[in-house]
């Protein structure tokens, strides 16, 4: 069993353990004492443990149902898919929910530099462990995981610099789409034998999936997976860009442009924070009525300011400019906007839409000079594995919004019927139930 071959690997290791400490205690001619028994602590071992199932049993390959992107600009195809076993290091999740988000398209537009075809898109998304591959240790089967982008290692040299949220432990692999394991997917489509390329090491428009391990948040069992799926990205980024990018302080004036998920989650963040004033930009007035209920004090559409840059309005509107700003469309044009309604001397402006490939921000450097700050931030500056379960726990206590966020809830087989509600901007989240 698994537990037995753990045990194993156990006494193993303990017993080479002490043959390399008696030989080196007889070649030293020094005696054996505490010091020895000390080294030889349990506590000091480091055991391997063995690839495992729900049942205990070693993991096989699943057949399942997946969205396959063949190519950029068209519908996916619904195919079924041959889930390899987890490797060393990586985590099978069976999904429960899987949510669209504004990447799944950007990717799916052949905008995207790092966009792969075929590939199985989707980033934001909940399930249960359904196997581990060998050295797994974190999570078992049967636990709730959030999958996440952005990965925590806790060791490379981006996670030592207690600087940013960046781990560099798997980002050349999810880059190009593979496992870190043996640099090959996980997914091959059962009618034609091709592989199909993982995106951004989660891939979770499918009803099973394989993630590194360092990809993989435990969370509590008694949240809603459903609403528990959206921290897998756009809520999380936006309450992250407010509280640990910008950390934005009682009393602060903010705007924030883009009133989809990541700009409402920015508005919720702001609330939380105590901002004094909260000006939501979007040029859709459809939006303005989530805007009120998140929490804007004021609302403002380009269109009605024609002979004015937006970013003069806002000036105007705040004695000067805004403390922060928050660009969560993805668009350069207003990511200068954004930056020059802050105020000089001390405003600073956050970028958290991903813009088109080959796309450049500009302003006159003098908008620096005078003291603004530009900054770019992923995920919130959340670190995932140790943030997203406090997240988790914050929603279950109600201190955050989950569930407000879901306009449709759908079937697995609506995907394309989302991404047109997406592309209509007529909804927030569409959550699918994949399990």
């Amino acid at each position: 069993t698994h537990r037995e071959m753990n045990s194993l690997a156990h006494k193993g290791a303990l017993l080479l353990r002490v043959g390399q400490v008696l030989q080196k205690q007889l070649q030293g001619g020094k005696p054996f004492g505490s010091r020895v028994l000390s080294s030889l602590r349990p506590r000091s071992v480091v055991t391997m443990t063995a690839a495992v199932d729900a049942n205990g049993q070693t993991p096989k390959p699943i057949e399942c149902r997946a969205w396959v992107a063949y190519e950029a600009k068209k519908p996916l195809t619904m195919e079924t898919v041959i889930v390899d076993p987890p490797q060393k290091g990586e985590v099978r999740v069976k999904i429960a929910y899987t949510a669209l988000c504004h990447t799944d398209a950007y990717t799916l537009s052949g905008q995207d530099p790092e966009g792969l075809f075929p590939s199985i898109l989707g980033h934001e998304a909940a399930g249960v462990v359904e196997s581990v591959g060998e050295g797994v240790t974190s999570v078992q089967p049967g636990d709730h995981v959030i999958p996440c982008y952005q990965a925590y290692c806790q060791h490379c040299k981006m996670c030592d610099s207690k600087k940013t949220n960046l781990c560099a432990s798997v980002r050349n692999w999810t880059g190009k789409g593979v496992m870190k394991a043996d640099s090959q997917s996980r997914f091959t489509v059962k009618r034609t034998g091709e592989k199909i390329f993982h995106f951004m090491g989660t891939s979770t428009f499918t009803e099973y999936t394989v993630v590194h391990e360092v990809s993989c948040a435990k969370i509590r069992k008694d949240a809603d997976l459903e609403s528990a799926s959206l921290l897998g990205c756009g809520v999380s980024t936006g309450l992250g860009a407010v509280w640990n990018t910008a950390k934005v302080e009682e009393g602060a004036t903010a705007a924030v442009f883009g009133l989809g998920t990541v700009g409402l989650a920015c508005v919720e963040g702001l609330v939380h924070a105590k901002a004094a004033k909260i000006i939501g930009v979007d040029m859709d007035p459809g939006k303005f009525e989530a805007g009120k209920k998140w929490g804007c004090t004021d609302l403002v559409n380009p269109k009605d300011h024609p002979d004015k840059a937006i970013q003069d309005v806002i000036v105007e509107m705040t004695d000067g400019g805004v403390d922060y700003s928050f660009e969560c469309i993805g668009n350069v044009e207003v990511m200068r906007s954004a930056l020059e309604c802050c105020h000089k001397g001390w405003g600073e402006s956050i970028i958290i839409g991903v813009a088109g490939s080959g796309q450049v921000i500009q302003t006159r450097p003098f908008q620096l000079v005078t003291g603004r700050v530009w900054k770019g931030t992923a995920f919130g500056g959340f670190k995932s594995r140790v943030d997203v379960p406090m997240l988790v726990d914050k929603f279950v206590n109600k201190e955050i919004k989950l569930k407000d966020y879901i306009t449709h809830q759908m079937t697995f087989e609506q995907l394309n019927e989302a991404f047109d509600l997406l592309h209509a901007g007529k909804c927030l989240r569409a959550v699918l139930k994949a399990n």
